[in-house]
């Protein structure tokens, strides 16, 4: 099967993944909360971003290159944090880390994966980007940042745009839980999804084994109420100059949209800033990711880099962030969607989807290097 030729694009992976998925792990993967006005924010944003393409610049052969944090990239993207990934697709974590080895790019696990740090930490190397959720015991957390450390995660992302619980009405209504609570209608979606359901048996019951380990068998008071959650804290600034205190790597917070933030973590010894609105998974009355980038950017003006998720589906999203001064981009749901459509050739597909369509809408802009980008966009 050419791929190239069947699922061209991301949606094409997405609609596969959705077949092959039973309903309650696609309803997390896909959705927003409340009316999902947030999705549909993010999206309008960067249909709105255009370029003035360029005409009778001979031949171009687009650069892709980029640097970040030490590390050079043949493309500027790379695989955020997705919590629960265990659930999407067994082994999703071990399936991301050696493809994220293999395409050379950077690979973010969640606190609540289904996976350890232990885990995956020796498969990624180098490019592991360990995504921490704040939490509520200084003891635990420092023990966090010492096994994260201890297996060879290079960069440490604290995610602070979580404040408090999100309703995700989508998922309550999908009975979204973790681990899986074995009710009638659940057993029936999985059933219906014969890859996932033989892959989950060989593999076993996805558990969030990171923060599990400090919970000593603790229950929640329903199937929302995780692990992760149990020991979880509500952060304060206090919280940051803590675990920069005690994390002796580059440390990237991500969850930022407001510029005065983004210069008192500078302040505070951060080493990038990471502009994302959760992808509209936590709050719908906010304004887009993408227009909450260029005031960061402005802001930041050039001290550390700055980097952006949230709603990015394909290689021409990834150049409009660019343009709009960000240095790398990362995109979560849509790798859980190749992995879910075609198994890790799929991540390599989604891969080859990206850069190519960078590469064949840079050469309609006539951008040599993402630094032209800027220059071509239509502004006022």
């Amino acid at each position: 099967m050419d791929l190239d030729v069947t699922h061209p694009a991301l949606s094409d992976l997405r609609t596969r993944a959705r077949r092959r998925m039973p309903h309650f792990a696609f309803e997390y993967l896909d959705s927003g909360t409340g009316r999902e006005m947030g999705l549909r924010q993010n999206r309008q944003a960067f249909d709105k971003v255009k370029f003035r393409p360029a005409i009778l610049q001979g031949e171009i052969a687009p650069d892709l290159q980029c640097t970040t944090l030490g590390h050079s990239h043949s493309a500027p993207f790379g695989i955020a944090p997705v919590g629960l990934a265990g659930v999407l697709w067994p082994d999703a974590e071990r399936h991301m880390a050696e493809a994220a080895c293999r395409l050379r790019i950077p690979y973010g696990q969640s606190t609540v994966a289904a996976a350890s740090p232990e885990d995956t930490g020796p498969i990624i190397g180098d490019l592991g980007w360990f995504q921490h959720y704040p939490v509520n015991d200084p003891e635990i957390r420092r023990d966090m940042l010492a096994r994260i450390k201890a297996s060879g995660w290079r960069v440490l992302t604290v995610t602070v745009d979580v404040p408090g619980e999100s309703r995700r009405e989508r998922q309550r209504r999908a009975h979204v839980s973790m681990p899986p609570v074995m009710t009638p209608r659940i057993v029936a979606s999985i059933m219906a999804c014969p890859a996932w359901a033989l892959g989950m048996a060989r593999k076993g019951k996805p558990e969030m084994v990171f923060p599990g380990s400090y919970t000593k068998g603790e229950k929640g008071a329903d199937s929302f109420t995780h692990a992760g959650r149990l020991i979880r804290a509500f952060p304060d600034w206090s919280y940051i100059e803590a675990i920069r205190a005690e994390w002796d790597g580059p440390l990237v917070v991500k969850g930022v949209q407001d510029p005065d933030d983004a210069a008192r973590l500078i302040d505070m010894g951060v080493d990038a800033i990471w502009v994302s609105n959760h992808s509209g998974r936590q709050f719908e009355g906010g304004p887009a990711a993408l227009d909450a980038l260029p005031p960061v950017v402005e802001r930041v003006a050039g001290r550390v880099p700055v980097y952006y998720c949230s709603g990015v589906e394909n290689g021409l999203d990834i150049l409009r962030a660019i343009a709009l001064g960000a240095d790398f981009v990362f995109l979560g749901k849509a790798w859980y969607f190749a992995l879910a459509a075609f198994g890790p050739r799929g991540i390599d597909h989604l891969h080859h989807i990206l850069t190519a369509d960078m590469v064949a809408n840079m050469t309609q802009i006539g951008a040599r290097s993402l630094a032209d980008l800027k220059g071509r966009l239509v502004t006022g």
